[in-house]
């Protein structure tokens, strides 16, 4: 079963039309919004060079857990 799902949001514009693949292995600085020096910034500090990378990251991921539980009325 294939999923699709419209990434041009999240991305700037040389990456709109880029493959989950292609993105994923693309710089951080695809996303939109994320500059170079951000993305600088993120590898020095959580050695994050990829999209998929700053995706599995353990810090990012649960803080976005902890965010979750917080919205959902969470103690």
């Amino acid at each position: 079963m294939a999923v699709e799902a419209n990434l041009d949001a999240f991305l700037d514009k040389e990456w709109e039309n880029k493959s989950l693949a292609e993105v994923l292995k693309a710089p951080v600085s695809a996303l939109q919004g994320v500059s170079e020096g951000d993305a600088d910034l993120l590898k020095k500090a959580f050695n994050v060079k990829t999209v998929a990378d700053l995706g599995k990251n353990k810090f990012f991921r649960a803080a976005q857990l902890l965010a979750q539980l917080d919205e959902a009325g969470a103690k």
